[in-house]
């Protein structure tokens, strides 16, 4: 399902994964709606939002979910989001509505794309052991750059001076075990993304193709365009077989 979403398999039409999510979002909101508002907050919220969910509602949650967002970051992604529109005018209800909205997000996330969260899951696991090591993570990019998480806990170094008291932080030699944890499968992804751009150029370079990029939008001239295509799905496929 994952694939079909990312237009990694072939369809009678482009996919787009925000619409597809959207989509389920609203199809868990309208099954909610059916209940007991009585007995089920959610029953309320739905109805009252089910018509407010749309592509750009959970774009930005959809976006930021490779790189490990969590419920309070969705929560105010999607906040932000509806108090654009100004339906809800309390605040309280406006944070009960997106706490509903970002939950019911994230379901449908973890539905579509299960076996890529296991595997986000997993790599968080695989740092957090590495972490409680005192050791920060690290590993070679597919180019061979190697690379390593730098983040430690700060320390305190005061400096007196005959007019004042200066604090200075520092590294200490302690890693962050939450930090190294939670940014780990995003920096592992950003290598991939980079790995995967730095072939791309070189084989439009070889072809003699003027490339240009930012992440993972990928520039050529207008005349280009369907060759650069044809390379970058090839050193797609090259990269991940290996």
């Amino acid at each position: 399902m994952g694939a079909v979403a990312v237009n990694l398999v072939s369809g009678e039409k482009p996919a787009d994964v925000y619409s597809g999510i959207a989509a389920r979002v609203v199809e868990i909101m309208k099954r909610d709606a059916q209940k007991d508002p009585a007995k089920d907050a959610d029953a309320a919220r739905a109805r009252l939002l089910v018509d407010q969910v749309d592509r750009k509602l959970v774009k930005q949650t959809v976006m930021t979910s490779v790189y490990g967002v969590t419920y309070v970051g969705a929560r105010e992604q999607i906040k932000r989001r509806l108090k654009e529109r100004g339906v809800i005018a309390e605040d309280s209800e406006l944070f009960g509505a997106s706490c509903y909205a970002a939950k019911v997000t994230l379901t449908a996330l973890g539905e579509m794309f299960e076996a890529a969260r296991s595997i986000m899951t997993w790599l968080g696991d695989c740092a957090k052991v590495i972490a409680c090591e005192n050791e920060p993570v690290r590993w070679t990019t597919p180019l061979g750059l190697p690379v390593v998480q730098p983040y430690r806990k700060l320390g305190r170094h005061l400096i007196k001076t005959s007019l004042q008291v200066l604090t200075l932080q520092r590294e200490t030699d302690k890693v962050m075990v939450k930090r190294q944890r939670t940014a780990f499968p995003p920096n592992f992804v950003h290598s991939l993304d980079g790995s995967h751009m730095m072939m791309t150029a070189v084989a439009c370079k070889k072809q003699g193709l003027y490339f240009a990029g930012v992440h993972d939008s990928y520039w050529t001239h207008a005349c280009d365009v369907d060759t650069m295509n044809k390379i970058l799905r090839e050193k797609f496929v090259e990269l991940y077989d290996a």
